[in-house]
């Protein structure tokens, strides 16, 4: 059986829909089942998104958007900041080695 791939409002949904299942009264194993997931995903999903709304949601992703634009930042110094360097040592003099 193929896995689904679900957007992270589709989660949110879902992890809604369960929660009102729960507070009807039904139980976790049924709530899922209706929901169309498994408990353990919905478990992963309550540890991952719990208590999250959308407007937290979209900060969470304007976040992550902002940390990855960061670290290839950061990537291209290290990589300017090693060119610079192996510039300069082919650029510095050689001193010989005195007394042999």
């Amino acid at each position: 059986m193929a896995r689904k791939r679900y957007s992270d409002e589709d989660i949110l949904r879902l992890l809604r829909e369960i929660e009102l299942s729960l507070a009807s009264g039904s139980d976790v194993a049924r709530a899922c089942r209706t929901a169309g997931v498994s408990d353990a995903t919905s478990y992963t999903w309550r540890k991952r998104f719990g208590g999250m709304g959308r407007s937290e949601m979209a900060n969470l992703k304007a976040l992550q958007k902002e940390n990855d634009r960061l670290k290839k930042i950061v990537a291209e110094l290290e990589l300017d900041k090693l060119i610079l360097k192996e510039s300069l040592d082919y650029l510095k003099p050689k001193v010989p080695l005195t007394g042999r």
